[in-house]
C-alpha cells in the first residue's frame, strides 16, 4: 500500500530558525543512529519514519557509519525514501556526516578532504539522493589542518552535493575558527551538533555563547543521555532489550547510587508536571532559544509519539529550572 503523508502534518509541530539562515527546523528531529541498522526490521523503520513525517518531523539525521553495520542506516533510509518519501523530497531536510571510522586504511577516518568527499559520495549513493541538505564534519581532527576540513565542506556545497555545511563535536574555540574559515570561503556554517542534556551540560561552558556570537544554530543530540533520562532505569535495573542491557554504549556502571537518586528525583518532578522523564528532558534542552532542534531516537512508533508530545507541555517555570539545576550537578 503506497504511503500518503498526513494532510495535517504541519499543524502541531513547532519550527525554529537555524542560525542566521532561512532554514526552519522542527523543534524535535529524528536521529537514525541506533535503531535503523540491519538488526531492526525494515517495516518497523518505515513505520517510525512515516509517523515522524506525519507529525511534522522534516529533519532526519544520519551519518556514514550509523548502523550497525556501518552504512546500513543510510541504506535503509534510502530504501524507505524510494518506497515512501521520494514525492516529498523537497519537504525533507536530510543530514549526513563523516569524520569517524568508516573503512580500513588511512583514508577511511578523520578530517581529510579525500575522506570527507569520498564518504559524501558513498552516502549519496546509499540513500539514493542527489544531495543532502546539510553535510557535517563529524569531529575535529587534530591530525588534519582545519582549513583542509572546512575546504572540503566548501567544496561539498559548491559542487551541489550539499546545500549547507555543518560541524559536529567541535569545542567553542574550534567552532569559532571553523566559522571564520568558512566565512572567508563564502560558505557559512549553518549548524554545530553537540551532545547536550540535563546530565551533560558541556555546551554551557562556552559553545552556546559561540553559537550565538557567530549566528549559527546548535543541534542537540543525546538529550536523554544515552537513555538514562528515558525513565526505563528508575527501578535501578536494566530491562531486557534496553540499551543498558546490551551494554554497547550505555554501561550498567552508569547507574550509580547517587545518579539513580537524581534520576528518581527528576522523575518525580516530571510526574508533577504531567510528563514522562524523557519528555521533561527534551523540554529542558529546548528551553534555550540557541538550540535549533533536539535529535531523538525511536525504536517504535509509541516511543516516538511519547517523545514528540514533550512539545505540548507547559514551559518550565523558574522554580522547576532551579530544581533541575540542583539535581544535574
Amino acid at each position: 500500500m503506497s504511503y500518503h503523508a498526513a494532510d495535517d502534518r504541519y499543524a502541531s509541530m513547532f519550527y525554529r530558525q537555524a542560525g542566521y539562515s532561512g532554514v526552519q527546523l522542527p523543534a524535535v528531529s529524528l536521529g537514525l543512529w541506533h535503531n535503523f541498522g540491519d538488526s531492526q526490521p525494515l517495516e518497523v523503520q518505515r513505520a517510525v519514519l512515516r509517523r515522524a513525517f506525519d507529525r511534522g518531523v522534516t529533519h532526519f539525521d544520519l551519518a556514514n557509519n550509523y548502523g550497525p553495520p556501518y552504512g546500513s542506516a543510510e541504506s535503509n533510509f534510502g530504501y524507505a525514501f524510494a518506497k515512501d518519501f521520494r514525492p516529498y523530497r523537497d519537504e525533507l531536510f536530510v543530514a549526513s556526516k563523516a569524520g569517524y571510522d568508516m573503512w580500513p586504511g588511512p583514508y577511511g577516518d578523520g578530517g581529510s578532504r579525500k575522506y570527507l568527499l569520498a564518504s559524501l559520495d558513498q552516502s549519496l549513493r546509499r540513500m539514493g539522493l542527489e544531495y543532502v541538505d546539510v553535510f557535517y564534519s563529524h569531529r575535529f581532527d587534530p591530525a588534519t589542518p582545519l582549513e583542509e576540513t572546512m575546504g572540503a565542506l566548501d567544496t561539498a556545497v559548491r559542487s551541489g552535493r550539499a546545500l549547507y555545511a555543518g560541524i559536529s563535536n567541535h569545542t567553542a574555540e574550534q567552532h569559532r575558527k571553523a566559522v571564520a574559515i568558512l566565512q572567508e570561503l563564502g560558505t557559512p556554517v549553518l549548524l554545530n551538533q553537540a551532545r547536550y542534556s540535563i546530565l551533560d551540560r558541556t555546551p554551557e561552558g562556552g559553545l552556546l555563547d559561540a553559537v550565538a556570537d557567530t549566528r549559527t544554530g546548535l543541534i542537540a543530540y543525546s538529550p536523554l543521555a544515552q537513555g538514562l533520562l528515558s525513565g526505563r532505569y528508575l527501578s535501578g535495573e536494566a530491562p531486557a532489550g534496553s540499551r543498558m542491557s546490551v551494554g554497547h554504549f550505555l554501561k550498567k556502571t552508569a547507574l550509580t547510587g547517587a545518579k539513580l537518586e537524581r534520576l528518581r528525583a527528576l522523575g518525580e518532578l516530571a510526574e508533577r508536571r504531567g510528563q514522562t522523564l524523557a519528555q521533561l528532558a527534551i523540554s529542558w534542552v529546548l528551553r534555550d532559544p540557541r538550540v535549533a532542534s533536539v535529535i531523538i531516537g525511536a525504536s517504535g512508533v509509541i516511543q516516538l509519539d511519547q517523545n514528540l508530545d514533550a512539545l505540548h507541555g507547559e514551559s518550565l517555570s523558574e522554580e522547576e529550572l532551579a530544581e533541575i539545576d540542583s539535581l544535574s550537578h
